[in-house]
């Protein structure tokens, strides 16, 4: 329903907005205190340091981090080397990263920040619950040796359950049962706002039940060194929690996903909104997907009201469903044990947390070293109650007028889309007409949300991290299930204020810019405008985009789903996202020979980045309102935007990372959106004087022209 910025690899845990009263103090300059913050609140716990633990760093003079430049390199040669390689050669990866660049600098900034909040909450504190839960939370995942000395006994009665579920009921109460706590199912169910009737919750389904992540892992020959490893995972952790025959069952387990594997939608089927809307009745299951007790299943998930679920692959349902039916018992049951293990393993000692991180991020990534325990600890608390923590950030580090200078950047961007509308030449009237309807009713939410998310529901206990966990997920699903047929809340966030991201909502027809993304090299309101329109306002252009790109572009301006385009201009667009895609998946990675980017999976990103640039740059011309721009450093204006739209995807890889942003990503890699969408920009040639026989040349005609 969403659509991000940021890769999976550099996303952080998101939580939604509801209810509760917006916060009360609110610092006007970003070098208030925690203790000015603190201290102006009865029986608020004091903060253990002051001030701002990192302070968000200023790229160069004018916005530009000229330092990082390498100007040796020619723009249409390498224009990532020549925005960024001074950068991209003195930089390394910390060693507990698998990529590094602009968004993550920031997640660190906000890390820290975060950390120096949670570290002055107080577990005492009865004037602010929230707080004290938050505290409580952090202090009990700090409590390493209280949770060595446990060792699997918090997993004990959870692989009890699953050694009692003798049978396939049984066994699906357990899937249903997965959707709040940490256990797993072949299925996956969401509530979220109907695509047909977006005032009304409903329920969604999708397919799941893969502990790598993408049927490609399973299925391609290059990937057996991954399947062989994963293998050997399972039985360890199998091991670990005390399961018998934990080889013979790791390698039925393997076999089992790779049947899952073969059932699965390809990535790129799954993101088509033509097919992935499927209202089946709850009664009719049995019938359309049979070998699988769906009654049941539906009861333990706590939604056999729903009417009815939204199928989003529906000719891979019948078919986990019959593979279900076909795999006996003791299989399905280790499955399960394996499983969760695998999600509780972060909480338990170390024996199962480092047997986790040696697999899942140091060898399918390339982390060479876990992170900090208090970046875990800051994590779990985001994870659990980000909501409470936002509203104390912002307090701190948004400023009252960083949202007024957003908005009026945002007015200006959806000025430069509406002016890019009237321009087209391939649209006829009647698109361009309803496309025009759908961005005069586009939302924006910036910073925060106006209403904060009601955590006194939440029962947290000191020195229980597992049963905190595990009450937290059901607490989630909880408030997602009861919400199934009301009205949607239109005011509910998808991401919490320190998250570096920002997303369009299809269903909302909004986009959403949380706070912490309103800093350097995003946003600098002391920065060259130029700048600013290049990355932020790039920004703010790829979130509008997401509204019309290949998926967005199948909602109204009510965000119903439905063809609101003739033939003849859907298959105008439909050519020229091909040419596009085509274009990706031709860039090459010699470290990883064979290995593309998918141009279909990533289509809707690298079509955001294309025409966020576009309406970038033509916000930025109105901008000038006729006049000159001046000229900084020996650097044009429409160079600075071309400039400030590269440095924003500064990104460095290792191998490893990049393999399975390749595999499991929806974005192209960092340094390819650095260049890729301005070889489709005439202006970016003139601007750098890019030539025919230079790396980057496409000639006019073959050049991709959309939004």
């Amino acid at each position: 329903m969403k659509k991000t910025l940021l890769s999976a690899a550099t996303a952080v845990a998101m939580t939604m907005a509801a209810t509760a009263a917006a916060h009360d103090h609110r610092c006007l300059e970003e070098t208030c205190t925690l203790q000015a913050l603190f201290a102006s609140e009865p029986g608020a716990g004091g903060a253990s340091t002051s001030g701002d633990p990192v302070a968000a760093q200023r790229m160069g003079s004018w916005g530009i981090d000229t330092a990082g430049m390498d100007t040796s390199v020619r723009p249409g040669e390498d224009f990532f080397g020549y925005v960024s390689g001074n950068w991209a050669k003195t930089t390394q990866i910390p060693s507990d990263k698998s990529s590094y660049g602009a968004f993550l600098v920031l997640r660190d900034l906000s890390e820290a920040r975060v950390r120096q909040l949670v570290e002055g909450y107080d577990v005492a504190d009865a004037a602010h619950p929230d707080r004290a839960k938050v505290a409580t939370l952090y202090a009990g995942f700090m409590d390493q040796a209280a949770i060595e000395a446990l060792g699997a006994q918090p997993l004990a009665p959870k692989l009890a359950a699953i050694r009692a579920a003798g049978d396939k009921d049984a066994l699906a109460r357990l899937m249903g049962q997965s959707q709040g706590d940490f256990g797993r199912s072949f299925f996956g169910l969401g509530v979220s706002d109907d695509q047909r009737d977006p005032d009304r919750y409903t329920l969604y389904m999708s397919q799941s039940g893969l502990g790598l992540g993408d049927r490609e892992m399973y299925l391609r020959e290059t990937f057996a060194p991954q399947r062989e490893r994963y293998q050997a995972y399972i039985a360890q952790m199998l091991e670990l929690g005390g399961w018998e025959n934990p080889q013979r069952n790791a390698e039925a387990i393997l076999a089992l996903e790779t049947k899952i594997a073969e059932a699965h939608w390809t990535r790129a089927e799954s993101r088509d909104r033509d097919k992935t809307y499927n209202p089946v009745e709850l009664s009719a299951f049995a019938t359309t997907a049979p070998g699988f007790p769906w009654a049941t299943y539906f009861a333990a998930a706590g939604v056999p009201q729903a009417p009815r679920a939204v199928v989003r692959q529906s000719t891979a349902i019948p078919k986990l469903a019959a593979i279900f039916g076909q795999t006996d018992v003791a299989t399905l049951q280790a499955w399960q044990a394996f499983h969760t293990i695998d999600n509780a393993a972060p909480l338990l000692s170390k024996a199962f947390s480092d047997a986790r991180f040696e697999f899942r991020n140091k060898f399918l990534s390339g982390q060479p070293e876990e992170q900090e325990r208090w970046k875990r600890g800051v994590a779990f608390a985001e994870n659990t109650m980000g909501e409470a923590i936002g509203r104390d950030y912002v307090a701190l580090y948004f400023p009252a007028d960083a949202k007024a200078k957003m908005d009026a950047l945002v007015a200006n961007v959806k000025v430069a889309m509406g002016a890019r509308l009237e321009q087209l030449d391939w649209m006829g009237p009647a698109t361009k007409a309803e496309a025009r309807r759908k961005l005069d009713g586009f939302g924006l939410k910036i910073g925060h949300p106006d209403q904060w998310r009601d955590y006194s529901g939440l029962v947290v206990e000191p020195g229980d991290v597992f049963g905190n966990a595990e009450r937290s997920m059901a607490f989630e699903w909880d408030y997602r299930r009861n919400r199934l047929g009301k009205e949607v809340d239109k005011g509910e966030w998808g991401m919490t204020p320190q998250t570096v991201n920002a997303y369009y909502n299809s269903v909302k027809n909004e986009i959403v810019f949380p706070a912490a993304i309103l800093q350097p090299p995003f946003f600098d309101p002391d920065a060259d405008p130029a700048v600013n329109y290049g990355a932020i306002g790039g920004v703010i252009g790829h979130e509008i985009i997401h509204g019309f790109d290949d998926q967005g572009r199948k909602s109204d301006g009510e965000g119903v789903l439905r063809d609101w385009w003739t033939a003849e201009d859907a298959a105008k667009f439909e050519a020229q996202a091909a040419k596009l895609g085509a274009q990706y998946e031709a860039y090459t990675f010699p470290q990883l020979p064979g290995m593309h980017i998918n141009g279909k999976v990533a289509m809707g990103e690298n079509i955001g980045d294309l025409g966020g640039i576009t309406i970038a740059l033509e916000a930025y011309r109105r901008s000038l309102d006729g006049k000159p721009a001046p000229e900084i450093d020996g650097f044009s204006g429409e160079q600075r935007l071309f400039m400030g739209w590269a440095q924003v995807w500064r990104t460095l890889w290792r191998d490893d990372a990049l393999r399975q942003q390749l595999v499991n990503g929806t974005h192209s890699p960092g340094h390819i959106r650095a260049f890729a969408p301005l070889r489709n920009v005439d202006a970016w040639y003139d601007a750098f004087d890019v030539r025919e026989g230079d790396a980057l040349w496409i000639a006019p005609e073959d050049r991709v022209r959309i939004w």
